[in-house]
Order: C-alpha cells, then structure tokens, then sequence
C-alpha cells in the first residue's frame, strides 16, 4: 500500500509551521525532538493543518472536531523497556500485486536497528509478514518482545490463533479452501514460538513515529530498481486474502 501523503502542522517547536515529512533533516521531527512543550499534529490534508494552525489548536480541536492529543510520541533511540525489545513492521505494495518492500525498526536496551528490503512481484499481505519474520529472526530465544503491525491480517492472524489452526489442519483454512502465504506464515510461527512475542495492531498512517518510519522504509524499498524474485509468490498466479482482512 503506497504511503499516503501526510502534513505535520507545529505549533510550538524550534520552527513552527506546516511540514509534509516527518523523517529527515528537513522534516517535522527535528524541529519538536528535544524541545519541552512542543504541540504538533498530522493531518491528511494541508487545509486542515492551516486550520489548526490558524486557531493555536483552540480547545484542543482539530478541523474534524477530535481531540488533538498530544505531543505525539517520537521514536526513541532505544527500548524504553530494559527487558524487552521493541519492534515496528510494515509491508507496502505498488498494487496488489506488484513490486513490494518491507520494513523493520527495532529497538533494544541499547540502541535502535532499522532494516528493509523487497521484491519485485509480491503482494501487502506477504510483505506485512516479511517484516515481522525479519524483525524477530535473529533474536535470542526466550527474549521478550512487543511487535508492533498496522495489519489487521497477521495481527488477528497471530492473536487469534488463526494460523496456528491452519497449520494444524495442513494448512486449510476450511474443508475446500488452503491458506495463503504458508511459506511465511510457518516461517512467522516458528520464529515466535521460540520466544514470547506480544503483537499490538496499531492503525497505519496515523502519526505513530515507529509505523511512519517502517512505512517509508518499505515503500522506498518497494521503489528500489532491480528487485529480486519473491520464490515464494509464485510468479503473480495467486492472490492473498487481503480483503477480508483489510
């Protein structure tokens, strides 16, 4: 899913204003990180942030009549839990199918890694996965981890148990129809039950700095020339179920 365009309006910061990045020398983080009592807010569109803007968040209202909370929480440099690692994923598509990233942000007690990648014929839903395996792979068993995902697919997935149960009937999802994405969904399980894994659905392209930052890193990486075959997606012949889960 391509990244929807977003306007970050700062009331107070080092350089109140209106920005359309978030990330970056010239985006909206640096201008509130590190500055006490900063009040910003992202909106969809730029009428709405001047809006805001024009009012001084009046009464603490947005154009849409919701409460402007804030400030937004910035993404740390480490966990900010000592005995548990923090993870952000999000996967991206340039259509559905089509070329795809992923991204992983994941914080420790010490510092924070990001990783991404793609492929150059994949769809959301795989990606989603893909950064989930990516973000828990290599970590030691037994760790403690909160995973965070704005896919409702591999949220529910997990949570409820979904997978677990496909994969105990041979991986069909009823009588007549087989789950889809198996190869990284038994990969997902494996990884997580050796370890305990707290996955948190978090609603995309909503302001949380962790999704924003996973998000740009997978559709960048979806932009990437030169993609490599995804071995798993069978060349485009099969869809996901991203509707009923989406």
């Amino acid at each position: 899913m391509a990244a929807k365009k977003k306007y970050y309006a700062i009331i107070r910061g080092k350089v109140p204003g209106i920005y359309t990045e978030w990330f970056g020398p010239h985006g909206a983080e640096v201008q509130v990180k590190g500055f006490i009592g900063a009040v910003y807010k992202s909106f969809p569109t730029e009428p709405e942030a001047i809006q805001w803007l024009k009012v001084g968040g009046a009464k603490g209202k947005s154009t849409k009549g919701k409460a402007a909370v804030v400030p937004e929480t910035i993404l740390p440099d480490r966990s900010p839990f000592p005995d548990q690692v923090v993870v952000y994923t999000d996967g991206s598509s340039l259509g559905n199918p089509g070329p795809g990233g992923w991204g992983m942000v994941r914080l420790n007690a010490h510092d924070r890694e990001e990783r991404s990648g793609g492929y150059q014929l994949t769809t959301n839903n795989r990606m989603e996965l893909l950064a989930c395996i990516e973000g828990v792979k290599d970590l030691p068993d037994d760790t403690s981890v909160l995973l965070y995902s704005d896919s409702q697919y591999v949220v529910n997935g997990v949570t409820k148990g979904w997978a677990v149960n496909w994969r105990s009937r041979g991986w069909m999802r009823n009588r007549t129809e087989r789950a889809e994405n198996v190869d990284l969904w038994d990969q997902l399980l494996d990884e997580i039950e050796r370890m305990d894994v707290q996955f948190k659905w978090v609603r995309g392209h909503d302001g949380n700095p962790g999704n924003e930052r996973c998000d740009q890193l997978a559709t960048e990486a979806a932009a990437c020339p030169d993609l490599p075959k995804d071995p798993g997606y069978g060349n485009g012949k099969k869809l996901d179920q991203q509707a009923m889960f989406d």
